[in-house]
């Protein structure tokens, strides 16, 4: 995106953003300096960012893919990010056409740029909506006119928990979601770990990010991202795996031992199905 070039109305191009920061990271151009800034910062605490950053997209695309495969046909895609390629809806449709999936992000820069990628894209809306604020979501006319509460919902939180302090208490958050959710639905969810990284990385990284809209980062160690998945049967994450949490890449790829790069241990992930 040109130096020059008009930001959207409500876009606050001071701020780094970590939609835009991811965006840059995937080789996006919805970005500014700020955010370019910022990534490069992030590259110095994180130095394996962008394999990072790919481990767990290709996480969010397998996991939507056998989720389709389940039957499930709906999802709720939350802190969405910015579009980029195969999106939630490429890899759900692609299994199932008739998939519906409803993308929700703080930043009002996401739906600005969904709605114009999304306008032909049948089964598909974004709104502006805060995970801190189930309400904002579940209850948003957009969500209540396309979600069928009485039926299985796949709840995605791609890489969004560790920008919730532990003040906020994102596990009760969850809980409030999966609650409202009805049995046979999914959760999805990765997030960055503090795990095996050098103390001075994850405070770099806590730097950056305190700096940005989120307000904050918080990596956290293995046994506290396993917490979310608490009441819920998680899946297997490939073939003869413990059903537990594993590292980004490692879930459901075909030689796990391959995809277990030091770019994916940056971050544990897990599908898990809400039990009857």
């Amino acid at each position: 995106m040109g130096e020059t070039e008009q930001a959207p109305p409500g876009v606050d191009t001071t701020v780094p953003s970590p939609a835009r920061i991811y965006d840059y990271i995937l080789g996006g151009t919805t970005n500014y300096e700020v955010d370019r800034q910022a990534a490069e910062k992030v590259r110095q605490a994180m130095p394996d960012m962008v394999d990072t950053a790919w481990a767990n997209r290709g996480f969010l695309q397998r996991a939507v893919r056998w989720l389709a495969e389940q039957g499930v046909r709906q999802f709720i895609d939350v802190g969405a990010g910015l579009p980029t390629g195969n999106n939630t809806h490429d890899a759900a449709q692609r299994v199932a056409p008739d998939a519906r999936i409803l993308y929700a992000d703080f930043d009002p820069i996401v739906e600005l740029y969904a709605k114009e990628l999304l306008k032909d894209v049948p089964g598909t809306a974004c709104i502006t909506a805060d995970f801190r604020e189930p309400d904002s979501v579940l209850e948003h006319p957009e969500t209540r006119s396309m979600i069928d509460f009485t039926e299985p919902v796949a709840l995605l939180l791609v890489t969004v928990t560790h920008f919730v302090s532990d003040e906020a208490d994102p596990w009760g958050l969850i809980r409030q979601y999966m609650d409202r959710l009805v049995p046979g639905s999914y959760l999805a969810l990765s997030a960055v770990t503090s795990d095996r990284q050098m103390e001075g990385a994850v405070d770099d990284l806590k730097k950056v990010f305190a700096k940005s809209a989120s307000g904050g980062a918080y990596p956290r160690p293995r046994a506290e991202i396993a917490r979310f998945f608490t009441g819920l049967d998680i899946v297997p994450p490939y073939e003869g795996a413990p059903a537990e949490v594993c590292y980004f890449g490692e879930w459901g790829a075909e030689d796990p031992v391959a995809a277990d790069s030091e770019g994916s241990r940056w971050g544990y992930c897990a599908v898990a199905r809400k039990p009857a």
